[in-house]
């Protein structure tokens, strides 16, 4: 996500919270998301937006949504709530044993990952690879002067969560695809370089390492899809949105979609 998010002008800022009361006041679903409703979220993605938003203050696990408030502060995390639901739904449907982020940013959801495997009691090793510096692309601009790695790990320790395996390099350096190849993954999440020559790199390197059955997660793919965001949401950015476009259905075909995030399973 782009860190103008966190830069609006305070009348903006005014908007969003009522947009996110409206949404939350609005007709539909607040229910639980399972599986049997997923494939909802392929033709209403707005709508189950919405459930997904609903049920993130009605229904998820109160540890959750707190974990939620404490990176929507002083500029810890992106995202939008609605994803802590999705993160909730697949860990407790698929339990993985492995999971990937490219791009951790300050830990926001390397840290989710490791609270649902304790709130499941499912042992998960967390992994994520990223620069831990300011470092963009062409849409993204993040602060200077934050150690991220170590800001990374001080939000794990608030947590009182085991620290995760962090490798500190580019997805396109020698090292990260050493280590994306070095096992089958059960879940990777790719949210780095939004650029489309890294994302379909990434994207490459991933599929052919992830395992039959396992997931990947596309971050801020949703351009072009049927989802309508709502004023407090975005639907991604083209490099992620394009690739997304290209990926083998026949392969990994799409199960779940989130707001612009978007789940891929392998089938062999």
């Amino acid at each position: 996500m782009n860190i103008r998010l966190f830069l609006m002008s305070p009348w903006h800022k005014w908007r969003m919270r009522k947009a996110k009361q409206t949404a939350l006041l609005s007709p539909g679903s607040d229910a639980d998301p399972v599986r049997a409703d997923w494939n909802e979220s392929l033709k209403e993605p707005t709508a189950f937006y919405l459930r997904c938003h609903r049920f993130f203050h009605r229904g998820l696990p109160p540890q959750l949504r707190v974990h939620r408030e404490y990176f929507s502060q002083n500029r810890r995390g992106f995202g939008e709530d609605a994803f802590h639901v999705m993160w909730f739904v697949l860990f407790r449907e698929f339990h993985p044993r492995q999971f990937l982020e490219i791009g951790v940013y300050r830990g926001q959801t390397i840290s989710l990952a490791a609270m649902l495997s304790e709130l499941n009691r499912r042992p998960c090793e967390v992994h994520g690879i990223s620069p831990f510096s300011n470092a963009g692309d062409s849409v993204s601009k993040y602060r200077a002067a934050v150690d991220y790695r170590e800001d990374t790990l001080r939000n794990f320790a608030h947590f009182r969560l085991p620290a995760p395996q962090l490798l500190k390099a580019y997805s396109t350096d020698p090292a990260a695809s050493e280590l994306i190849r070095s096992q089958p993954w059960d879940m990777i999440y790719i949210d780095g370089n939004h650029d489309y020559e890294i994302v379909q790199r990434d994207w490459e390197l991933c599929a052919a390492m992830v395992r039959p059955g396992g997931l990947i997660i596309m971050d801020d793919a949703g351009l072009n899809t049927g989802y309508r965001p709502p004023l407090f949401a975005t639907a991604g950015h083209p490099g992620p949105s394009r690739l997304a476009q290209e990926i083998d259905a026949a392969r990994f075909p799409e199960i779940l979609q989130v707001g612009h995030n978007r789940v891929f399973q392998r089938t062999s």
